[in-house]
């Protein structure tokens, strides 16, 4: 999916307004719930206020004043405490009498009180109720003044106007307004943030995309062939594809930290890529496998693994080889056939129908019975193709290859892969018609190379001789060397790479030669338990 089809904001906004929806709603209902509880908290230290004002000007000595001196100094100490109390919005003292002593309005101080009379019954001596008076609605706390034997000698009215209360709630919910709008901002600054981020670690995707993909990738990587394993950095698996888990013989009492760990914790810790490592620690020994660490930021952060079944390269590789034998085959018989059409056509030239004719015939039969008769007793294709590839190129080296009688191979009776047979075969081959090919005796050697296949349950023979110059004494011990060679710079390894197959098989290999005379070389095979690959 490419970048027209990402949104770049649309997530981001998605996630903001979700965000933002949440947050506000959380500071609605905080808001509302701290407004709540600060107008209870309110109201009961109103309440309190109220009660202590009432109560301390009940308490003072001053309310029993009666000469002149006396209530002017009532007023004076009175109103001074009024003026410190802001909340408060009037102070009255009235006698049993009915009349005010004290009032913050002082043209009322000497009349009659008209208002509602306290109940101090059953020995309460405060309270605060709600009432209404001339200014209005208003809270009002009312105390009782007593003698010395505890008998109620009048009250102290302590009031709140109702609108001012309403004010004191207004400021209080400006107050927590500003506060929620304040937190409000931050925390929409933070998710717009935090949408920014989350973006950012999706690679620009939106969910459905990047989910789409996610699946699409799924998809992809269970269809393949090949197993594909993924591990972080402490080497715990986090994805098999169904094909590893087939190839590694995953089930559910596998410990998949304990397997990515062995497979690719050694990834994760050099960095460094490997491929086409034999997998040794598997069911199957015929898995090859792939590992790359994984980088981000210049970090290793993990490791993938690719595991592939050997078993089909190696058919591939056959199937290769026995089509690139048959083209060498026709590449050599090219220059065979035209030689021969040269014949025919100077046959026809002096107008040797029948002999022409005949030519053909014989050349057809010849060309068939050979090929045959090697197909007949090869029944391997890739070892098949390359023994007749072979028989043409020795032909253009003037050498007669020869099928030893008898010869036969038979895949089901040893179980060896046609790769190492088609590498042991064709470098012995081409050894031989290299040695034939130098051969620079004075004598005139008719150069044949016998070749000889036998198999039979569990045992295989091969062998290569020829007639050529033979290997002196000297160089017989050392012709099996990687790098030893007679011919000049670009050869010394095709005797070494056929020593190196066999015995990686379980076999056996032996050379005899006589100088003059020439060279036989043979590899066997006996019953080991070999497994086809």
């Amino acid at each position: 999916m490419g970048p027209q089809n990402r949104s770049p904001r649309g997530l981001q906004n998605e996630i903001f307004r979700s965000q933002a929806l949440l947050i506000c709603a959380l500071v609605f209902f905080l808001s509302v719930a701290g407004i709540f509880v600060n107008m209870r908290d309110e109201s009961r230290k109103r309440d309190q206020n109220l009660l202590n004002v009432a109560e301390a000007v009940a308490c003072s000595p001053l309310v029993d004043a009666t000469d002149s001196e006396s209530r002017k100094r009532l007023i004076e100490t009175f109103d001074t405490l009024h003026d410190a109390l802001h909340n408060i919005d009037v102070i009255s003292v009235v006698g049993n009498d009915g009349i005010r002593r004290y009032h913050t309005n002082h043209e009322l101080i000497g009349k009659a009180y008209d208002g509602v009379v306290p109940d101090f019954a059953n020995g309460r001596r405060r309270y605060a109720v709600d009432g209404e008076g001339p200014s209005g609605a208003q809270r009002r706390a009312f105390a009782a003044i007593v003698d010395d034997t505890g008998a109620v000698k009048g009250f102290v009215l302590a009031v709140i106007l109702r609108k001012h209360i309403r004010r004191e709630i207004l400021q209080a919910l400006a107050t927590f307004t500003l506060i929620a709008l304040a937190a409000l901002f931050v925390e929409l600054a933070v998710s717009y943030k935090l949408s920014a981020r989350i973006k950012e670690r999706l690679l620009g995707f939106e969910p459905d995309a990047f989910s789409a993909m996610y699946k699409v990738r799924d998809g992809i990587l269970e269809s393949l062939e090949e197993g594909v394993i993924a591990a972080d950095s402490r080497g715990t698996v986090q994805f098999m594809n169904s094909s590893a888990a087939r190839m590694l013989g995953v089930d559910a009492k596998t410990d998949l930290a304990k397997l990515g760990q062995r497979l690719l914790s050694k990834t994760v810790e050099s960095g460094e890529r490997e491929t086409n490592v034999p997998e040794h620690g598997v069911p199957d020994s015929s898995i090859l496998m792939d590992r790359v660490p994984i980088r981000e930021g210049g970090e290793i952060v993990g490791a993938v693994g690719v595991l592939h079944d050997r078993t089909e390269y190696v058919k591939l590789a056959e199937d290769l080889s026995g089509a690139r034998f048959l083209v060498d085959s026709m590449r050599a018989n090219n220059h065979d056939f035209t030689n021969k059409l040269h014949v025919i056509l100077g046959l026809l030239q002096m107008k040797e129908y029948d002999k022409a004719a005949s030519y053909i015939e014989q050349i057809a039969f010849v060309q068939r019975e050979g090929v045959a008769r090697i197909a007949r007793a090869i029944d391997e294709p890739a070892l098949a193709a390359l023994i007749i590839g072979k028989t043409s190129k020795a032909a253009e080296l003037n050498v007669r290859l020869v099928l030893q009688e008898g010869s036969g191979f038979r895949r089901s009776e040893i179980a060896l892969p046609s790769a190492s047979l088609v590498t042991i075969v064709g470098n012995l081959i081409d050894n031989a018609l290299d040695a034939m090919n130098a051969d620079e005796r004075d004598e005139v050697v008719e150069k044949e190379l016998l070749f000889g296949i036998h198999s039979q349950p569990g045992a295989l023979l091969i062998t290569v001789d020829d007639n050529g110059p033979g290997i002196s004494s000297e160089n017989l011990s050392r012709i099996f060397e990687k790098g030893f060679t007679t011919k000049g710079n670009g050869h010394g390894s095709g005797l070494y790479q056929v020593k190196r197959v066999v015995e990686s098989l379980g076999g056996e290999l032996s050379v005899e030669s006589t100088e003059g005379v020439g060279t036989s070389f043979s590899v066997s095979f006996h019953k080991k338990g070999h497994e086809r690959v």
